[in-house]
């Protein structure tokens, strides 16, 4: 069954689940609005990787963990650990403890590094993918979401070619809706057409 949740208006939100506290001001406060900062880039490109498997509310439980074990996406220092390292992250914080996903955090630092000194900004090569500003769709029910879209798919080959792990076509996808390259809040949301 849908979760829906009337707001003070009588519009209905989105049609995911909102639940919890956490989705509901994740919903309200950060999903589809444009990020353009190349920490928070990376933090969703990390964040969208780890929940491949997993719920999203079983990431955002957990994203202070997450903050607190990289570092608060600190490229550079994220950039010089190994594989080897994997297992100092294991223990000691709040994160989904798959050591494959922990390693790829690092190889993923290198890759967005080498990206930035390529074309300029994480910002400039993943925003180039919707020509710079959101795609706005006008789904009415959670059913016309695709999983993934074209544009997405370019997105994932683009980054694996760079050695980016964890960026498959469904998590791209994922990633554009949270950092507002596309739009999918539906047509009822009153979070639809907020000023950003």
């Amino acid at each position: 069954m849908e979760s829906t949740r009337s707001n003070h208006n009588g519009m209905i939100d989105c049609a995911w689940p909102l639940n919890h506290f956490l989705e509901q001001t994740y919903h309200d406060k950060e999903w589809g609005k444009p990020v353009h900062d190349d920490t928070q880039l990376f933090e969703f490109l990390t964040l969208e990787g780890a929940q491949a498997g997993l719920n999203w509310l079983t990431i955002l439980k957990k994203r202070e963990g997450y903050r607190e074990a990289f570092m608060q996406y600190d490229l550079t220092r994220l950039a010089q650990k190994t594989e080897n390292d994997v297992e100092a992250f294991i223990g000691p914080y709040d994160i989904v403890k798959n050591r494959r996903k922990i390693a790829s955090v690092f190889s993923n630092a290198r890759a967005a590094i080498a990206l930035q000194e390529e074309v300029g900004s994480l910002d400039k090569a993943l925003w180039q993918f919707v020509d710079g500003k959101p795609i706005v769709n006008d789904w009415t029910s959670r059913e016309q979401i695709p999983a993934w879209t074209d544009t997405s798919k370019r997105m994932s080959k683009f980054l694996k070619k760079r050695g980016f792990k964890f960026v498959g076509e469904t998590i791209c996808y994922a990633f554009m809706q949270a950092t507002g390259m596309v739009n999918d809040h539906l047509v009822g949301c009153p979070y639809k057409h907020r000023v950003v």
